[in-house]
């Protein structure tokens, strides 16, 4: 069978990068979502230059009436003066509905946006909730954030720097071409001079930015990781006082990403200063040429005058062309780099035929089941494993680091599926089985639990928020919290440290074995849940768990043999194999493995000394 466990089916760390141009159409279909708003914004920015196009040739009017009403001359001169007033009027209103627009253009593309990040964010952040554990286990947290954070925003802001400045400069020059060439086409040529050297210029621009975004956002990424890294570990920082060297380290990523970034700027802006320079030496040819044709008497100075206000008007679009260049390569390599998560399909998932766990006795079997973390050189980790555990028996695992103990754990709940061999609950197997009925079914407790930043009860009740007062205190009491809970200062409401830390670790593993009980499940494994619980604590634990375990069928993972002793059947493994097996007296008896490990515990009780003794 081949394995897939460690594999998704589409990574995002291999897969070829989305074409810029499909990506930008997605993200186009996805604002269209919003298409009242959409409409009201293009229409908007259509306005927009279509009262900015009527400016130049109001302005060259206006010019010319100026000049009527200065040579004098009676009734002329009152027309003159009459038309002057109109296209004054006139000139003021456009300018007016222009910046009214404008207003409109600019605040619905920030809004839809806005509107667009907020379904990516909520998309992207559901997608991580799904992928399943192997993708994780690859993938760094600062990546993600990243991607998220950084990535999303340039997504964002592609509606209204890239798309809505594309329309607004395609009808500027589009519309203004027309005008200026059926005025006159060689002046209207000139004009318009510019306009292929800054499109070739923007085109080489574009390539070389989206390469740079790329990079830039990778060594972002970097960024990422080394705080993420350096913030979860700060306490190992401080005790080893490596604060220099951390410091040192996120200088020279930062260093890194500030080379890019700086090659970016200087990109942008010496493309945008040659189109500008483009953009003068167009406008002076017509100066020249129009000048010429002024003093020949063939050409008005009003007619000029709209030449020359066209090419001013678009003195700011040219210059935001680079920008727009900007945009659209940003928004194609952040929009690939967060649509690669955002398409990739979780490798654990429910078949289309996945039906919920029907229980009955309430037996959970192994049968030949392996295991092999996915990459090049890794050695399985299960060989071959069988047991069975029913409804009201204790199962307990015990072996040397690395037999693969922990992986049972994870197999259970399909955190991952096995390489071979079948698991199956009253029958069924699991991979049949909806993944949420599953692990309503299989509960883990682990050896690190992960406590959020919220008060104890919360933590306590994480598996249901809905559960009442009565609920949490049973399952604090059964695990023996309820008494350190009374010297909190806000009992059950105390608000615990990020990841617990304002509790110590066997305060935080029996808290974990509080909201794990508590959910009263079918199967409840616990994963070396109270290796940081003194013995004594952990026998109370064991009694008042009784009644709950009586209901369930437990398996315990433990290095400590004395949480086995009252286990129904006990594997040893090794090398990712069943060695021994049977109650903690037959294994005694035979004299094998376990019972070497019991006498190298109870001589000296160093439990991981022990365990490495045996496996040599």
């Amino acid at each position: 069978m081949q394995n897939t466990a460690y594999q998704d089916r589409k990574s995002a760390a291999d897969q070829k990068p989305t074409a810029d141009t499909a990506v930008l159409l997605r993200i186009i279909k996805l604002a269209l979502r919003y298409r009242v708003r959409v409409a009201f914004a293009v229409g908007a920015t259509i306005a927009a230059a279509i009262f900015q196009l009527m400016i130049p040739p109001l302005l060259g009017s206006a010019v010319d009436n100026a000049l009527g009403l200065l040579s004098g001359g009676g009734v002329v001169a009152e027309d003159a003066r009459s038309a002057l007033v109109r296209a004054a009027l006139l000139l003021l209103g456009a300018s007016v509905l222009r910046g009214v627009f404008t207003l409109l253009h600019n605040y619905n593309g920030e809004a839809i946006g806005h509107l667009l990040a907020y379904d990516l964010r909520l998309a992207f952040y559901g997608k991580l909730q799904n992928l399943s554990f192997s993708f994780h286990d690859r993938v760094h947290t600062g990546e993600l954030i990243t991607r998220g954070m950084l990535d999303l925003d340039g997504v964002r802001m592609f509606v209204n720097t890239g798309l809505l400045r594309l329309v607004l400069l395609t009808i500027l020059i589009g519309f203004g071409a027309y005008l200026l060439i059926s005025t006159d086409i060689w002046l209207g040529l000139l004009s318009l001079s510019f306009v292929p050297f800054v499109a070739w210029r923007s085109s080489i621009a574009r390539l070389r930015l989206r390469t740079l975004w790329l990079t830039l956002q990778e060594r972002m990424a970097n960024l990422g990781q080394i705080m993420d890294e350096n913030l979860t570990g700060i306490r190992v920082v401080r005790a080893f006082g490596a604060e220099p060297y951390e410091i040192e380290k996120y200088d020279a990523a930062s260093e890194e990403a500030m080379a890019v970034a700086e090659e970016r700027i200087k990109t942008r802006v010496s493309s945008t200063t040659v189109m500008s320079y483009a953009y003068f030496m167009s406008m002076g040819l017509v100066l020249w040429v129009g000048g010429l044709r002024v003093l020949d008497g063939t050409m008005t100075v009003g007619t000029l005058t709209v030449f020359l206000t066209f090419i001013t008007i678009l003195q700011a679009p040219v210059r935001q062309l680079g920008l727009l260049v900007n945009s659209i390569a940003r928004a194609s390599t952040c929009g690939s780099r967060l649509f690669d998560i955002l398409d990739l399909e979780p490798t654990i998932d429910d078949r289309a035929d996945a039906k919920p766990v029907e229980l009955t006795e309430g037996k959970v079997r192994f049968d030949d089941v392996s295991f092999t973390y996915a990459g090049e050189g890794v050695l399985p980790v299960l060989h071959g494993v069988s047991f069975e555990v029913q409804r009201g028996k204790t199962l307990g695992i015990v072996g040397p680091p690395g037999s693969g103990k922990s992986t049972i754990a994870h197999l259970l709940p399909r955190y991952y599926d096995p390489s071979g061999g079948r698991i199956s609950i009253d029958g069924q197997d699991i991979r049949d089985i909806t993944l949420e009925s599953l692990r309503q079914t299989v509960r883990v407790v682990q050896q690190d639990p992960f406590l959020f930043t919220a008060s104890l009860e919360n933590n306590i009740a994480y598996g249901d928020p809905w559960a009442d007062d009565g609920m949490i205190q049973d399952a604090a009491s059964a695990a023996q919290i309820d008494g350190f809970v009374g010297l909190l200062p806000d009992g059950y409401g105390t608000l615990v440290g990020e990841r617990g830390v304002s509790l110590s670790g066997g305060q935080r593993q029996r808290v974990a074995i509080a909201r794990a009980t508590m959910l009263r499940s079918a199967v409840l494994i616990f994963d070396d849940s109270t290796a940081a619980i003194d013995a004594e604590t952990e026998q109370r634990i064991r009694e008042s768990l009784k009644p709950h375990m009586a209901n369930c069928a437990s398996i315990i993972i433990s290095h400590r043999l004395g949480a086995l002793r009252h286990a129904d059947e006990i594997v040893f493994l090794e090398g990712g194999r069943i060695v021994e097996r049977g109650t903690h007296d037959t294994l005694l008896a035979e004299n094998g493995r376990y019972a070497a490990l019991f006498a190298l515990q109870n001589r000296d009780g160093d439990t991981d000394m022990a365990l490495q003794g045996v496996a040599e």
